[in-house]
């Protein structure tokens, strides 16, 4: 629950324990409530070190933001969609359905071969205006449109992945559910290195306490630019997902005939939005945390093996709004690799359909926090609607 950490300009507003938050990731926080241009710092169950900012941190700011705090996979998030299907509807052998979702969206390093069809992806348009927008971003990513088009509905790797989860408990236990989480893929990434390299050289930012946070501020080109290839960059994540939700709900429905999808569910957890707290405009940056107003349907998953929430929003002030964007890790990629196996991960992700090899071991359940004490840490942020328990995962 709620705790306000002092001995900064602002206080750091906490939904976790501030004694169980490792060292770096405090003074990450008390770096980003010192700058000038903050007007105030929530911090979510899940928070854990970042680049610059901490994972699991809500940033408001007046008349500025920092693009690194933002992060490099600009308007990552999550979609999920409830199916007319029960556990009995789905095949025997699942690996059948995990290799038919394989098949039609491409994970890692891969693309597609030739762009979707946008008639493939129902409920989104302007595509036309989306694309011809591409020659105003940065001079430096010109060349990379193509690849830019054959990324609109890939996974990418790390912690993205594709899910088939059932309902746990309740009048509809055993409703099949599909999940996904991915971002701007690799356009975003190009573009925010970009910005975060401009935004270091600028000669406000050169006394901060660590380069990452440098920002840019309102009213200078510098600015400008960022905030278009940002909300640009947003928007390309969300087309993203939109096509591969359209893409895995046409597997399924190809390995079950005849299922039907209800309205999805769509939240970014890497982005700003402009928004209006305590009587000010501000430039509200969410890094690993999801907007959570009142009513707002969002998801927050736990790790491969152990489920996901789908939940809805209170229009909590104090938080700005917001709510975790899932368990968080509990120790980096690295160590994660040292401490377990594919032994270990095979029986951690006993009784789901997924890679088990050395390749994804650095996203073992064990890896990340409990997913039931984070939720359960921000009950004042948002309620449970479902409970979800995977039963297929596809990572990269």
């Amino acid at each position: 629950m709620y705790a306000a950490v002092e001995g900064a300009r602002v206080p750091i507003r906490m939904w976790a324990d501030p004694q169980s938050v490792e060292d770096a990731a405090m003074r990450q926080l008390h770096n980003v409530a010192n700058l000038p241009w903050v007007h105030g710092l929530a911090v979510m169950p899940d928070v854990h070190y970042g680049k610059g900012a901490t994972v699991g941190s809500v940033i408001a700011m007046r008349n500025a933001v920092s693009p690194a705090a933002v992060g490099v996979d600009i308007g990552c998030g999550m979609s999920a969609v409830r199916t007319s299907l029960t556990a009995a509807d789905l095949p025997d052998d699942l690996g059948v359905l995990r290799r038919r979702i394989e098949s039609a969206v491409p994970v890692g390093f891969a693309m597609h071969r030739t762009p979707v069809n946008p008639a493939r992806v129902p409920g989104t348009g302007g595509w036309q205006d989306f694309w011809s927008a591409f020659g105003d971003l940065h001079p430096g990513v010109q060349g990379l449109q193509d690849r830019a088009r054959a990324q609109i509905g890939s996974l990418g790797g790390g912690n993205h992945f594709i899910e088939v989860c059932l309902e746990q408990g309740g009048p509809d236990a055993d409703r099949v559910w599909l999940m996904l989480h991915s971002g701007s893929r690799g356009i975003g990434n190009e573009l925010a290195k970009r910005h975060i390299d401009i935004a270091r050289r600028l000669p406000h930012n050169a006394d901060l306490p660590d380069p990452d946070l440098a920002v840019f501020v309102a009213g200078t080109p510098e600015m400008q630019a960022y905030r278009r290839d940002l909300f640009w960059a947003q928007d390309y994540a969300a087309r993203n997902r939109a096509t591969m939700l359209a893409l895995v709900q046409l597997a399924v429905a190809d390995t079950v005939p005849g299922t039907r999808f209800d309205t999805p569910i769509s939240c970014h957890h890497n982005y700003v939005a402009e928004e209006h707290y305590d009587g000010v405009e501000l430039l509200v940056t969410r890094k690993g945390a999801i907007r959570a107003g009142a009513g707002d349907l969002g998801i927050i998953p736990g790790s491969m093996g152990t489920g996901s929430y789908i939940v809805r929003g209170l229009g909590n002030e104090r938080s700005f709004e917001s709510a975790s964007h899932g368990a968080g890790r509990r120790m980096s990629r690295t160590k994660a690799r040292k401490t377990f196996t594919a032994a270990d991960l095979e029986a951690q992700t006993a009784g789901v359909e997924c890679r088990k090899d050395d390749g994804v071991v650095d996203e073992i359940p064990a890896a990340y926090k409990d997913i039931e004490s984070v939720v359960a840490a921000q009950t004042d942020l948002v309620e449970v609607v479902t409970h979800l328990k995977q039963v297929v995962c596809v990572k990269g």
